[in-house]
């Protein structure tokens, strides 16, 4: 079963962000109490996924959730096979559509500077919060399979 494995959340944009018990996802805004919460824009909430981060701890780095800046950690769910437009259900409620996969990062962000690579690029998925609610560890994530994943 997919899950999430952590919700994470900062004050700052470009820093590491760190893991809460739960959140709420505000429809069309994305997480309360994060810097990168904005309605005006198409990345509302970032996700990464643990076997992401697995791989750059196999290259002996120390890493946690939040550290790549990701407001969701998940885990059993390919987020890189979800196109722009696919839906995915978190809990009962929570009702994510995929903006973009990867984004272009800024030259020396922090995490790249803490980290030494920064995986959010190639691997960080992106979305928008259609319908919102409370998040939290363990929450189970579904693709929605009534959406076949292209924008209509």
């Amino acid at each position: 079963m997919a899950r999430i494995i952590a919700v994470c959340r900062s004050d700052a944009k470009g820093t590491k962000k760190e893991p809460v018990d739960e959140g709420t996802l505000k429809e069309g805004f994305g997480l309360l109490g994060d810097a990168h919460a904005d309605s005006a824009g198409h990345r509302q909430v970032s996700l990464l996924a643990v076997e992401s981060i697995e791989k750059m701890r196999a290259l002996g780095l120390n890493l946690k959730p939040g550290d790549f800046a990701e407001n969701l950690t998940t885990e059993g769910i390919d987020l890189l096979s979800l196109a722009p437009g696919t839906r995915i259900t978190i809990g009962d409620e929570i009702v994510l559509e995929i903006s973009q996969i990867g984004k272009e990062c800024h030259t020396g962000c922090a995490i790249f500077k803490q980290v030494g690579k920064c995986i959010m690029p190639k691997e960080g998925v992106f979305a928008r919060v259609i319908r919102g609610g409370l998040v939290k560890v363990d929450d189970r994530v579904m693709q929605d399979r009534l959406n076949d994943g292209r924008v209509h």
